[in-house]
């Protein structure tokens, strides 16, 4: 592989994130020299960090730290460059960053403490202090962060080098979010303006793009091949999936080719549905341009069509080969989806809990960084359970009987947001959370949401649950909340507590 030209590739993160081995497998392939910020200080210094540290202290250790840093980062040859966990404490070398690619390798507490105690280092002796430093440090590496890696193997960032190529040549402002899962990973880009730069990963294969109708008005992968649906939950049928493949079929589309997706929920699933059962599985590239799929649908690789019986009865997992994330998109959505897009961030922010949630509960409009931290959140519940067996059920909250709405009122009377939001309502009054729940319910009326539906009975909805695709053994699993931050699922429910719950919320 060709060296990265441009800015060289600086991995940060806290002791025991792997940014030395990062660094030399990532070097090896682009046939550059590692350059280690510690090996490099304790050359220098002619002894190790720790006996400098405990003779000299903390303070005499940063300043010859920060010095070592910045020629380093100053170096002509400099291609990839592992710093030290502590070395991003200095604004001056914070202001040199800006000049490179800087990748964040997050390690989760566990490890670290695993990887660092009794190794030499100063700061890894004291758990409770070690652990408080991580926390306190891992603002700031992502505050300067192109690239995002999660905690995974050793070898995460050797897979992400593709990636992180195509990064370096684009433009500052663009930022990288590794999404992993059991059955592969792939790149999130995200920045505003990148689909009308042309930006686009990865480069080879011609690309195929199912859009909609009103996405089409709008907004272009600049690719001759595409085929326009029309706008709606209820195209969302095995009949259209049909149609989309052979049109696939007739433009000579090949295995070597892939699919964009560029869209909502609706054309992203169907699409994505085509990828990954046209000639046993193509690659599918999503490109989400509603509030819906940039926080949710979009990741994951849960692909599928609507039945009568159910909605997303016929359906696939198929990972994307990338998503490209432009929150410029949304800047073409009418209110009423910006509206449904939000029901989806209440729903994240109440699963993620913390930070994420203290910012969307104030109820401002959503921004950027909370786009950012839904899509986080998503991703990390993917990353530990893909096929839905565990973890990822805690997605389903509220899904349960927003889904049996969708499918009663005939998938054509509400979005599949505004079906969330009443969902929502009915998993808080089952979960005993009374409180949160009218706290939630304000939050949907100040930003146009429905709180109650019409056009079905509360017992149609509840038949349509009794068939919800994730029935086992007879019985439907909710996913229930004890508080922002603890999500469960596998709950059991009677049909009574069911049943009062969507009387609740059903028009007068």
């Amino acid at each position: 592989m060709e060296a990265v030209t441009g800015r060289a590739i600086v991995f940060v993160g806290f002791m025991g994130a792997g940014k030395s081995l990062a660094a030399r497998g990532v070097a090896a392939d682009l046939g550059a020299e590692p350059l280690d910020s510690d090996r490099e200080l304790e050359r220098e210094l002619g002894e190790s960090i720790e006996s400098f540290f405990d003779r000299e202290g903390e303070d005499a250790f940063r300043a010859r730290e920060e010095d070592t840093v910045l020629r380093l980062l100053e170096r002509p040859d400099a291609r990839v460059v592992a710093l030290g966990g502590g070395s991003l404490g200095s604004e001056r070398v914070r202001e040199a960053l800006v000049r490179h690619l800087v990748c964040h390798l997050d390690v989760s507490p566990e490890d670290a403490w695993q990887r660092a105690s009794g190794k030499g280092r100063p700061l890894a002796r004291d758990r409770g202090r070690f652990e408080d430093l991580r926390a306190e440090r891992t603002a700031t590496y992502e505050s300067v962060a192109d690239a995002l890696l999660p905690p995974a193997d050793r070898d995460i960032a050797r897979r992400a080098l593709p990636a992180l190529r195509a990064l370096a040549e684009e433009p500052a402002g663009i930022r990288l979010v590794w999404a992993g899962a059991e059955s592969g990973d792939y790149p999130v880009f995200f920045g505003r303006g990148l689909v009308e730069s042309g930006f686009f990963w990865p480069e080879d294969g011609r690309r195929f793009v199912v859009t909609d109708e009103n996405v089409s008005r709008h907004h272009s992968l600049g690719s001759p091949w595409q085929m326009a649906i029309r706008a709606g939950e209820e195209q969302k049928t095995l009949g259209l999936a049909e149609d989309v493949l052979r049109e696939m079929a007739r433009s000579g589309v090949d295995r070597e080719d892939l699919v964009a997706a560029i869209g909502g929920g609706v054309v992203g699933d169907l699409a994505g549905f085509a990828a990954a059962i046209y000639q046993r599985g193509i690659r599918v590239v999503q490109v989400p341009s509603t509030l819906v799929a940039q926080v949710d649908s979009a990741y994951g690789g849960k692909t599928g069509v609507d039945l009568p019986e159910g909605k997303n009865y016929a359906g696939a997992y198929h990972q994307p080969a990338a998503v490209l994330v432009d929150p410029a998109l949304l800047e073409t959505l009418p209110p009423e989806e910006l509206a449904a897009g939000y029901a989806e961030v209440v729903k994240t922010a109440l699963i993620a809990g913390g930070p994420l949630w203290a910012r969307v509960c104030d109820g401002g409009a959503p921004d950027d960084d909370v786009i950012l931290g839904c899509l986080r959140t998503k991703l990390a519940i993917v990353a530990e359970d893909e096929r839905d067996t565990g973890a990822r059920q805690a997605l389903n909250l509220g899904h349960t009987v927003a889904h049996a709405i969708e499918a009663a009122t005939g998938y054509g009377r509400y979005r599949h947001g505004e079906a969330v939001a009443i969902g929502l309502l009915c998993a808080l009054r089952l979960s005993g959370r009374d409180a949160l729940r009218s706290e939630v319910a304000e939050l949907f009326a100040a930003h146009g949401l429905p709180l109650r539906f019409e056009g079905a009975s509360a017992k149609q909805v509840v038949e349509f649950v009794q068939r919800d695709k994730k029935r086992s053994g007879g019985t439907v699993p909710f996913a229930l909340l004890e508080t922002p931050g603890q999500v469960t699922p596998g709950h059991s429910v009677t049909d009574a507590d069911l049943l009062s719950a969507i009387e609740e919320v059903r028009g007068r």
